[in-house]
């Protein structure tokens, strides 16, 4: 077995080092597919319900899907060869013969019945070296009824004249056939335009090489699955003459992209229809003509900066616009989509600068919306409807800079009635400048509408203001730009101890921190992060324990300090292992599992209780040290039951009597008494 694997390998490397362009990579790797069926045996795969066939590559072979639909793996003899009846796979290479008689024997027989009708046979069996693109059977069928009886009803000059149009003067292999490149053809030395893609698709004027390379005596065969016709019109010409294109055409003049659209290229325009430009509203649409860098950004994200014919396009794939960001071009069955959307109504509009694909509805770009409209266009209806029930929408569809803080819907809880104290907080997550996630740093102060000052916290994976952490790329619109945060903001409304006098659950702890005398301390504007004990923390404890620490203030203060630092962290900052150091000395362990943050194994039971001078993250157990050699990939996992001190055990040490945290005390005491020496 690894024999077999390792040859199969080395065959993949080898084949992989002889294929040259990316058509051949893909034939080398049906080959490899189709091996165990014989020599020269190429794996297919064909939609299902369809007759449509492709060499597969490794995406497909492994996904078995093109454009979204199933397929199934079909195996055919590989160009140039064919079957011998009794005799596995396709030993025998096909006989050469000239061009007319190559056409019956690959499939196009249609074509070669009207080389016969026009004349072109003597030609085409005759000495000289052509290439041939010859339209299948089937796409001498699909051709509409009355251009292919405009073609037959005058043979000797237009159906001679077409068929000429696809031929070259010269042989060309499918190695040969470059992306971008141009080629005369016989008819008037009429340009065909071949485009050679990444993904193995070679196409002439937008129509697919179904079967390259099909060598003949005089030329080669490139069956091809639609008749072409010649181009003469560049981009701005197709429009020009297009009823259907008039508000485009008039788009384009006003945003001075003309003479882009006439010049030399190989672009792809996504033209919206007048129909798609009447679905926008009106407001919106007179704002954007009526701005001309917002219609550049308009007009440039509808613009591809390579040309994509439909036939290229076997799966989604990203595709930078003109604009600088990304459109996601796919396919689902036979439509061609744009961000998932099957919104394409005309393919393959060839010019001589590129392809024109029609699509019934007009792609706002984020740079040219307010700051309502890119709301509205993320997951965050909820905040949405907010900002507007608060009435900031004069502020969301204006010319302000501003950034918006927009929580994702998940982050609202319970009812969301709009109360003046409602109304106050979303004011406060409208920032008064325009700014950008990556220019944020620790400890900067932004202003709110509302006049608040919010911090911005910079953690290792996270970049969090007050609370709430960034949960997605920036969206930068015409005049401001938003950025989604996970929480609601809950600005700080006094310092820490008005935070605990405030909650009812910390009314030992308020009077516990009285008696360590550390109230200066939490008043002091400095920075705090305070894992603060709840009352049931402290009702935990054995009653006579409970009463000897609240008696001791040097070791409740020393029990207090270790659930307390010099530094902000808020929740998002919190990751795998992470380490706090406390004012005790000693450093707390906290982890995350399920949303919930641990610290010594302890869940904070409420986090991001914020406050001007730090944050406050309630606890429900008091929080002792985790034993010496404790498996540190358990910190972040359910804290293990504290053990009860036994009441026939307790002795006038009380609280102290667990060796750990007393080790933990007499380090903070030795500290206390060498800083009074």
């Amino acid at each position: 077995m690894n024999v077999c694997a390792l040859a199969l390998g080395l065959a993949l490397v080898l084949t992989a080092c002889v294929a040259r362009s990316p058509f051949q990579a893909v034939l080398q790797h049906s080959r490899i597919r189709g091996r165990t069926h014989g020599p020269n045996v190429c794996a297919m795969q064909q939609i299902k319900g369809t007759s449509k066939k492709y060499f597969t590559n490794c995406k497909q072979w492994y996904h078995r899907k093109i454009c979204g639909k199933p397929t199934v793996i079909t195996y055919e003899c590989c160009p140039g060869y064919e079957k011998i009846p009794g005799e596995k796979g396709c030993p025998a290479a096909l006989p050469l013969v000239n061009i007319y008689s190559t056409l019956g024997m690959v499939g196009a027989s249609t074509t070669q019945m009207y080389s016969d009708r026009a004349q072109l046979r003597e030609e085409i069996e005759g000495p000289g070296s052509f290439t041939f693109f010859a339209p299948s059977n089937k796409a001498w069928e699909s051709l509409p009824t009355e251009i292919l009886d405009a073609l037959v009803s005058n043979v000797n000059i237009e159906l001679l004249n077409a068929l000429h149009y696809h031929m070259v003067s010269r042989r060309l292999t499918s190695e040969e056939l470059k992306h971008g490149s141009t080629f005369s053809s016989m008819y008037q030395d009429a340009p065909v335009h071949i485009h050679h893609y990444s993904n193995g698709i070679v196409t002439v004027n937008c129509a697919r090489l179904v079967k390259p390379d099909q060598h003949a005596t005089n030329g080669i065969v490139h069956v091809v699955d639609r008749v072409i016709t010649a181009i003469s019109n560049n981009m701005q010409s197709i429009i020009d003459i297009d009823d259907d294109l008039e508000t485009l055409r008039t788009a384009f003049a006003a945003a001075g992209l003309t003479t882009m659209l006439e010049n030399e290229g190989h672009y792809t325009v996504f033209a919206p229809t007048n129909d798609a430009f009447e679905k926008i509203p009106r407001e919106t649409l007179n704002r954007i003509l009526g701005d001309p860098i917002a219609l550049k950004d308009l007009l440039n994200y509808h613009i591809l900066k390579n040309m994509h014919c439909a036939e290229s396009i076997v799966s989604g794939t990203p595709m930078e616009t003109l604009q600088g960001t990304m459109l996601e071009v796919g396919c689902d069955g036979e439509h061609m989509t744009l961000n998932g959307k099957a919104i394409i109504t005309k393919t393959d509009q060839l010019a001589t600068n590129g392809v024109i694909h029609y699509i019934g509805e007009l792609l706002i770009p984020d740079s040219a919306k307010t700051l309502l409209e890119l709301a509205e266009s993320s997951s965050v209806s909820t905040a949405t409807r907010m900002f507007v029930e608060a009435g900031l929408t004069p502020h969301l569809t204006g010319s302000e800079a501003l950034t918006m803080l927009a929580p994702l819907n998940d982050a609202f809880k319970g009812s969301m009635t709009m109360t003046p104290s409602m109304r106050k907080l979303m004011s406060n997550h409208v920032l008064k400048e325009q700014l950008s996630s990556k220019a944020l740093y620790h400890g900067q102060e932004l202003e709110t509408l509302g006049g608040l000052k919010l911090r911005v916290f910079v953690y290792r994976k996270n970049l969090c203001i007050e609370n709430a952490c960034i949960a997605a790329h920036d969206k930068v619109g015409r005049y401001a730009t938003m950025f989604t945060v996970d929480k609601v903001i809950t600005p700080p409304m006094g310092n820490i101890m008005d935070v605990l006098k405030a909650d009812d659950r910390f009314i030992t702890l308020v009077n516990a921190i009285q008696t360590a005398g550390m109230t200066e301390l939490l008043n002091q504007q400095k920075v705090f992060t305070f894992f603060a004990p709840t009352n049931d923390a402290f009702n935990e404890l054995p009653q006579d324990e409970r009463n000897r620490l609240m008696r001791d203030p040097q070791h409740l203060s020393g029990v207090l300090k270790y659930h307390l630092g010099e530094s902000m962290l808020v929740s998002g900052g919190v990751s795998s292992h992470t380490r706090f150091q406390t004012l005790q000395g000693e450093k707390l362990e906290l982890g995350l599992r399920n949303y919930t943050v641990y610290v010594n194994k302890i869940p904070v039971a409420d986090a991001d209780l914020m406050a001007t001078n730090g944050i406050i993250h309630a606890v429900n157990s008091i929080i002792r040290p985790l034993p010496p050699k404790v498996d540190r990939e358990q910190s972040d996992g359910p804290a293990a039951p504290l053990r009860a001190i036994p009441a026939s055990r307790a002795d006038s040490r009380g609280f102290r009597n667990d060796d750990l945290f007393n080790k933990v005390l007499n380090s903070h005491s030795s500290k206390m008494i060498s800083r009074r020496q």
